[in-house]
């Protein structure tokens, strides 16, 4: 026999999104629960770098853009979360780097010179001299500039935790294949074999690439979902310095990002973003690792890369489908009835995003259920992150 619960709010999907906007809504009183069908994270935040953009790649066309200016206000906001004194409290989340850093080859100087002097930029970033600069970039051989940028870097998989913890009372684990709605109820099998019949008043879809399938069960055609595949690179073995830093090419995209982390045996990983990982989507796996050897030996020759271990992550970004563009500028949220579709589009705007969902909320102005008793269930466990999985550095 199944429990019946009733609550204002269902969200599905435990990444940073969904949790982030349950312990928005549950602050603001209402009665919220979180389904996830995998562990916590598992989708796309456990594969994102954890740079809280601030818009500065974005507008690396020399002009703002719709996407630059969606994010700019997101460093200080996390910053402000960090200290604990945000919109939620991350004091228990990991701030990898201060800053991430902008690098100009000796080719690109001049310009990146003349675009980073401009009235544009000036408030956003600084230049470092050499006393300054990461250590990777005091290297006698390193004939560019470097910049850094107000954009602070995160764990992506502490931020989870730290969000998750003081609500994990609210987060049920259940089956994925066993979600089932009608009569305006939406019935579950939890992981341990336990039934629920959720009532609610409004239900919450971030699931990232799993919306379109809650969708279809929902019995809804819209909003459409794109997915924009990346081939990121990892490797690690022989690196002893953390690097957070974009390369500037010569598009819109940085040539390279590099992100670091640490595995559980404290050996320090790069994680390799950018064009390279845009462009590696047409490359197998090994025609990537021989790709990113060659970015890595132009743009970093002092590195030595003969202990460097190498492997691939294939990620799908899910977002909403906008003809006629590639990207969306911003996150994205729509409200059909009882139903309300979001994407964060990357994590930096996932607090945005939840205050929208908050602002939507209130504006139904709905009867809140007015106890916050739960049952005593199953919540699901955290994702590892990608690193940390053995298997994929087999190749």
């Amino acid at each position: 026999m199944a429990t019946a619960v009733s609550v204002d709010v269902l969200i599905i999907g435990g990444g940073i999104a969904g949790l982030w906007t349950l312990a928005r809504l549950k602050q603001a009183g209402y009665k919220a629960v979180l389904l996830e069908a995998d562990a916590l994270g598992a989708g796309q935040t456990r594969f994102a770098q954890g740079i809280i953009h601030g818009g500065t790649k974005y507008a690396l066309t020399g002009k703002l853009t719709a996407s630059s200016e969606a994010v700019a206000d997101m460093p200080a906001l996390w910053r402000d979360c960090h200290m604990g004194k945000g919109q939620l409290d991350l004091r228990q989340a990991t701030l990898l780097s201060e800053a991430h850093y902008l690098w100009s080859t000796s080719s690109l100087t001049s310009r990146v010179s003349g675009f980073f002097a401009s009235k544009l930029m000036r408030a956003r970033t600084n230049e470092l001299d050499k006393n300054g600069r990461p250590d990777l970039f005091k290297h006698a051989d390193f004939k560019g500039q470097i910049y850094a940028l107000d954009e602070p870097v995160f764990d992506a998989m502490s931020v989870i935790r730290a969000i998750a913890e003081p609500v994990m009372k609210s987060i049920l684990a259940v089956k994925d294949d066993s979600l089932k709605y009608g009569n305006d109820v939406l019935s579950v099998q939890s992981q341990d074999d336990q039934f629920y019949e959720f009532s609610f008043k409004k239900i919450i879809l971030t699931a990232g690439q799993g919306n379109a399938a809650l969708l279809s069960g929902l019995g809804l055609q819209q909003p459409e979902m794109q997915l924009r595949p990346l081939k990121m690179v990892m490797l690690r073995g022989g690196l002893s310095e953390m690097v957070f830093a974009h390369c500037m090419g010569v598009s819109v995209n940085p040539r390279i990002t590099i992100t670091s982390n640490r595995d559980e045996q404290g050996e320090v990983v790069w994680y390799l973003g950018g064009q390279l990982a845009e462009d590696g989507v047409s490359r197998s796996d090994a025609e990537q690792i021989e790709q990113a050897k060659k970015e890595l030996a132009e743009l970093i020759p002092w590195l030595d890369q003969s202990k460097c271990q190498w492997s691939t992550l294939n990620i799908d970004r899910a977002e909403v489908k906008k003809p006629g563009t590639k990207r969306p500028d911003t996150f994205f949220v729509e409200l059909q009835d009882k139903v309300m579709t979001a994407w964060p589009t990357k994590m930096a705007l996932s607090p945005l995003m939840a205050e929208c969902i908050l602002e939507i909320i209130d504006n139904e102005k709905f009867p809140r259920v007015n106890d916050d008793d739960l049952p005593s269930w199953l919540a699901p466990s955290y994702a590892s992150l990608p690193w940390n999985e053995e298997s994929r550095w087999s190749m």
